[in-house]
C-alpha cells in the first residue's frame, strides 16, 4: 500500500498549501481475505448465491477504511447492479451517484468510476467501482437501474471523459458544449489569470508547484 506526503508532490520546502505535513495513505488494489467482518460477508454471500458469474464478474473485494467494494468488471456491471438492487436479501435500492476517478500511473486502469449504493431496506452501505483504460473510456450507463444516474454520469463524462454507453443524453453539464478536455483529470493544465500585486506578477498555480 503506498503512502505519499505533502500536498501536490511538493518534496522539502516550497508546499504553499500549508499541508506539508500531511501523510496519505494510498488505495488498496489487492482483493481482501474472509472474514470482512460486519455484514459484508453476508452481503458477498448474498451476491454469489444469487449470480452464478460472480467470480468471473468481481474482479477483487477489497475492505478498506470500514468499507465494502466490489470492483467490477465492466461488461458484467448492469447485471451485478440489477442483483444488487432487486434481490430481496440485497435491496441496494439506492444509488449516490457516480463519481470518476484518475489515477495516470495505472496502465490500462487509468479511469475508475465509482457507485456507492444504499440499502434502505436493511441499513447498509457499499460500493462498486469499475476501472478502464484511457484509450477505451467506455463503461455501460446505469440509468435503467437508477434513474437518478443520470445526470451524474453526465457530469463524470464532463469531468473525466469517462463515456457511458447506452445514456440517452450523454453531453456535458457544467462546462460549455465546447469545451476542450476534462477538467478533473490529473493530466488536465491548472490556468491562472495573471495577477498584478505590488509590482510583481503571480504566475498560474501550475507554474509555480510541483504537480509531478
Amino acid at each position: 500500500m503506498s503512502q505519499d506526503e505533502g500536498m501536490f508532490g511538493v518534496q522539502g520546502t516550497g508546499d504553499t498549501s500549508g499541508f506539508g505535513g500531511l501523510v496519505r495513505t494510498g488505495a488498496s488494489t489487492g482483493s481482501a481475505e474472509r472474514p470482512y467482518g460486519s455484514y459484508f460477508d453476508e452481503v458477498a454471500d448474498d451476491l454469489e448465491r444469487a449470480y452464478p458469474e460472480f467470480n468471473d464478474a468481481i474482479e477483487s473485494v477489497v475492505i478498506q477504511n470500514g468499507e465494502l467494494t466490489f470492483h467490477v468488471k465492466r461488461e458484467k456491471l448492469v447485471d451485478v447492479a440489477k442483483i444488487l438492487r432487486d434481490n430481496p436479501k440485497l435491496s441496494f435500492e439506492m444509488c449516490l451517484g457516480v463519481s470518476g476517478v484518475h489515477y495516470p500511473e495505472q496502465t490500462d486502469r487509468e479511469l475508475h468510476a465509482v457507485y456507492p449504493l444504499l440499502s434502505l431496506t436493511h441499513n447498509r452501505r457499499i460500493r462498486l467501482e469499475v476501472s478502464v483504460p484511457d484509450a477505451d473510456s467506455h463503461i455501460p450507463s446505469l440509468v435503467e437501474v437508477w434513474a437518478g444516474n443520470n445526470w451524474h454520469e453526465r457530469e463524470t463524462f464532463d469531468m473525466f471523459g469517462i463515456i457511458f454507453d447506452g445514456h440517452a443524453g450523454l453531453t456535458r453539464i457544467l462546462m460549455p458544449d465546447d469545451w476542450a478536455g476534462h477538467p478533473q483529470r490529473k493530466d488536465y493544465p491548472l490556468g491562472g489569470i495573471p495577477v498584478e500585486f505590488q509590482g510583481a506578477t503571480i504566475p498560474a498555480p501550475s507554474e509555480r508547484r510541483s504537480y509531478q
